[in-house]
């Protein structure tokens, strides 16, 4: 069995110290901010009603869980993230395989991709309301109108930058399109769709949370937007805690399955 050298185990120690004094500074960091925070709000240096502070959050994210109020909202949300998510890996790698395979398709239909992806979403969203109603499905398909353009684009050029030498070896051996396809492209392009993967899920998160705003009646989004206009700002911002919770776990899941494919590549 191999015995790693003294430099080495030197080398392996400075970095878990690296990777230790990181996580440490991370979690002075919230703690500290946690704490002025709420020392701010209890000395009057803020306006606890605007501002509120982190124990009022606490508790109302305490009270809210003991009448079951806020499950549902959170049900809700993550529901239509992830049903959009799924629509969205689903079309993205279909339309760029289709777009790979047929160059001329690509050409078309490139502009269009290029011009919805950097229109405003939030401008859409009103629109898809009058068009499909105050209903989960446009929620859904507003969180897909964030991604999917994107993931599109993306991923199209990710699969005409595989190597050309292993395409030209399969076609010198016999082999068709369908085989460039599941023999090298998409085997090639695994890291890429899991790296677009972990971009759509927040971007399908916000998409989300604006479709909520205008017109849903549950929902963090929901509570988001009732909490600002009844002037329950505690409300306003456990929910963005809850959601920057939701989006980190959401990521880190994605991270983790990456991880295992690469180590096991």
């Amino acid at each position: 069995m191999f015995e790693p050298s003294n430099a080495q185990k030197a080398y392996l120690l400075r970095q878990k110290r690296d990777r230790q004094l990181v996580f440490a500074a991370r979690i002075l960091i919230f703690l500290g901010f946690l704490a002025l925070w709420e020392i701010s709000a209890r000395l009057g240096w803020i306006d606890s009603f605007i501002f509120s502070s982190p124990s009022q959050i606490a508790k109302t994210f305490r009270d809210m869980c003991l009448d079951h109020s806020l499950f549902s909202h959170i049900g809700i949300t993550l529901t239509e993230t992830l049903l959009s998510f799924f629509f969205v890996v689903i079309l993205g790698i279909g339309v760029s395989v289709l777009m790979w395979l047929f160059p001329r398709l690509s050409r078309i239909m490139e502009p269009y991709l290029v011009v919805l992806n950097s229109l405003p979403k939030s401008a859409l969203a009103p629109l898809l309301i009058v068009w499909l109603g105050a209903n989960e499905r446009t929620i859904i398909v507003a969180g897909m109108s964030v991604a999917i353009f994107g993931s599109i684009l993306n991923l199209y050029t990710g699969f005409t930058e595989v190597d050309p030498e292993k395409l030209k070896l399969i076609a010198t051996l016999g082999g068709n399109k369908k085989d460039e396809l599941f023999k090298i492209v998409l085997p090639a392009s695994i890291p890429l769709i899991l790296s677009v993967m972990k971009v759509n899920i927040g971007l399908c998160l916000v998409g989300v949370i604006i479709g909520e705003f205008i017109g849903a009646r549950e929902g963090l989004g929901y509570l988001i937007i009732y909490g600002s206009q009844t002037f329950k700002l505690t409300w306003v911002l456990m929910s963005i805690v809850i959601l920057c919770v939701i989006a980190m776990v959401l990521y880190g899941i994605l991270a983790f399955i990456e991880k295992r494919y690469m180590k096991h590549v």
